[in-house]
């Protein structure tokens, strides 16, 4: 059970994912691409989203042209190195956007308490979120290519409650992935499991008071 505090909210900070809650990529150019090379939807995403392909490069370690070269080998025994390297281009560089009712939300909750984007991101995070005119979005960004450490971790949640300036239980956090969630909830925070902007609003209604 989620208690008030002496203000009447339930929580004080709110630490919230980016990709998959605020911004979302359209890899429908990368789709006609794998159909076109014979091979199943998601396929690529697969290769560069494998934990020893996808963690050196959110953890800051290597570039993303780098990565690319990696998706690159994932995939050099399905086509060939050619269209591997197209492939692969095509995720680094699928455009994306950001949901307006998402962060028109976040933007009304900062008004009333800290908001920290805590995201497993690449060191051009901050080139995007500029590119989406969210660079004032938050009042800290905590993100893996930057402080060296990637969810479910405990250290990244520790760093962002840190720097919202808030104990871990008066913490609400959300993310898109339950495996995140279910960490922060070990952690004595209030974990939501982001599915679409209604878990959201009903998360933060208590404060927003809508």
């Amino acid at each position: 059970m989620i208690v008030p505090n002496a203000s009447g909210r339930p929580f004080d900070a709110v630490l919230c994912d980016l990709d998959n809650v605020i911004r979302f990529y359209d890899l429908t150019h990368l789709a006609k691409l794998e159909h076109l090379a014979g091979l199943v939807e998601g396929a690529t995403t697969d290769v560069a989203y494998a934990p020893e392909v996808d963690l050196p490069l959110l953890l800051g370690q290597i570039s993303k042209e780098e990565w690319v070269d990696s998706i690159v080998l994932g995939l050099k025994d399905e086509v060939s190195q050619s269209q591997a390297r197209e492939l692969a281009a095509a995720l680094a560089e699928a455009p994306f956007w950001a949901d307006i009712v998402v962060v028109a939300m976040l933007r009304q909750i900062r008004e009333r308490m800290p908001l920290v984007l805590v995201t497993n991101a690449t060191l051009d995070l901050e080139d995007d979120l500029e590119s989406l005119g969210l660079s004032g979005l938050a009042d800290y960004v905590v993100n893996s290519a930057r402080v060296g450490v990637a969810k479910p971790d405990q250290a990244i949640y520790e760093i962002a409650a840190k720097r919202a300036g808030v104990a871990m239980e008066r913490c609400l956090f959300v993310d898109d992935t339950l495996e995140n969630v279910e960490a922060v909830a070990a952690l004595g925070m209030i974990g939501v499991h982001y599915r679409r902007p209604e878990d959201l609003h009903e998360a933060l209604a208590p404060v927003l008071g809508d």
